[in-house]
């Protein structure tokens, strides 16, 4: 599909609050057959998305220990996690220090899940992930660990208020880009 008739494609798919304010922009390289161009995502005309750009206003982890330090980042631990520690510890760990070490082991997971998500992305082609997400259910693409299924499908027409309100508590999970489209699309109901 051409570059033209898959931007047609996806900006139909945009929500009537979005539409006009979030833009899908390529460039090419005419002279250079073997250099692929570049997709990104614009936001009120600014660039906000483009994988593999460091200056992009949204921060791109390079290691796990950035993300546990990183204060922004909130893991809501449950009673079944802090269980788990218990059991694992065999009982003899303070409470207030269970609540610590289960955070760390959630935060821990986060981090690799973060960073897998980011170094797919970067090796990914928006074109292919942008096929994939319009030939697919808008279910799977919100439920996908792919940051670009994420982001196509948070400003699609077919997400409405109710499960985008819903989404509230899954969305601290998610990467930074994700979180930051997720606002922007509340910001219009």
């Amino acid at each position: 599909m051409s570059w033209s008739k898959l931007k047609q494609n996806l900006e139909s798919f945009l929500c009537p609050a979005l539409y006009g304010r979030v833009e899908y922009r390529s460039t090419s390289y005419r002279y250079l057959p073997d250099k692929s161009g570049l997709c990104y995502i614009a936001v009120d005309k600014k660039n906000v998305f483009n994988m593999s750009d460091a200056t992009t206003s949204i921060r791109w982890y390079q290691t796990e220990l950035e993300i546990k330090n990183d204060a922004n980042i909130q893991i809501p631990i449950n009673e079944e996690e802090i269980e788990t520690v218990r059991k694992d510890t065999k009982g003899v760990v303070p409470e207030d220090r269970l609540i610590v070490i289960a955070r760390g082991r959630k935060i821990a997971e986060y981090a690799k899940e973060l960073l897998s998500a980011q170094s797919a992305l970067s090796k990914s082609n928006f074109i292919v992930v942008a096929n994939h997400f319009l030939s697919a259910p808008i279910e799977q693409s919100l439920e996908s660990s792919d940051i670009l299924l994420n982001i196509l499908a948070l400003v699609d027409r077919r997400v409405g208020k109710k499960r985008i309100l819903s989404m509230a508590e899954k969305m601290k999970l998610k990467h930074p880009m994700v979180q930051y489209f997720y606002e922007l699309r509340r910001s219009t109901l």
